[in-house]
């Protein structure tokens, strides 16, 4: 009998697993006449909304990388979108294509911005996520897009920056409402102490709730185990700091969406 119950428990531990399977999913939707396709995940075994987050890519576009972030953010509880800027799903195939697409963007600050709100309107329109609980987090350019869309107004709790760029030609001062996180390598070439200062003033100019956490010895891209391990380069990981600034990130979303 002992045994024959062990065995049932054993069974609906098992059927329980296999419910909490983290679902995932190409959306399409789109901006004016572009087609974007998004990357969703989920825990199709939560049936309460959830708060949702966007996460928006590298220069390289909607590669394995953002959307293994957006399956980690799953396994957390949050419903995730890992949004397409550049249509279609595109993805670069060298860092010369990523710069050119990157830049063409990042030269039309209202395109970029549109096509980040693009994605995070989907996000919001899903049943699963709670509309009052959006949060966006990006890497590199992806950092420097959600930052836009703190600077647009976006309805956002919240958003995180890793590793991207903190300039702008549109500050937008009075519109910000989301809290900021930026994570940032200290040592990051591409984003020096003066952009990091400027950066500062333009969020006292905006009385933005906002922190900067710098992690020693990190330079761009420090989340992204692709981006080597030669910090000479510019560009290398750094397992301490991709760790402390996903812990950072968390504590952030805790505190922004009220979770215990």
């Amino acid at each position: 009998m002992e045994k024959m119950f062990l065995a049932t428990l054993a069974l609906a531990a098992l059927g329980m697993s296999a419910r909490a399977a983290i679902h995932t999913e190409t959306v399409t939707y789109r901006q004016g006449e572009t087609e974007l396709r998004g990357y969703l995940a989920y825990d199709d075994a939560v049936i309460a909304k959830r708060p949702g987050v966007l996460v928006c890519p590298e220069w390289w576009g909607l590669n394995d990388y953002p959307r293994r972030r957006a399956e980690q953010l799953a396994k957390l509880g949050y419903v995730a979108l890992a949004t397409d800027l550049y249509g279609g799903g595109k993805v670069a195939q060298d860092a010369k294509q990523a710069g050119e697409w990157a830049t063409a963007l990042k030269g039309d600050r209202a395109l970029l911005r549109a096509r980040a709100m693009a994605g995070l309107e989907t996000l919001r329109a899903l049943p699963q996520v709670d509309p009052e609980k959006l949060a966006a987090i990006g890497y590199c350019f992806g950092g420097t897009t959600v930052l836009e869309l703190a600077r647009a107004g976006a309805p956002l709790k919240g958003v995180v920056s890793f590793h991207g760029n903190l300039d702008t030609p549109h500050p937008d001062q009075d519109r910000i409402k989301a809290a900021i996180l930026v994570c940032h390598g200290a040592d990051d070439p591409n984003v020096p102490p003066a952009q990091v200062q400027a950066f500062i003033e333009e969020m006292r100019g905006a009385k933005a709730d906002y922190q900067i956490v710098s992690y020693g010895g990190a330079v761009h891209s420090f989340t992204n185990p692709a981006s080597g391990n030669d910090p000479t380069k510019g560009a290398a990981y750094n397992e301490k700091a991709d760790k402390r600034s996903w812990k950072a990130m968390r504590a952030f979303f805790k505190e922004i969406f009220g979770e215990r």
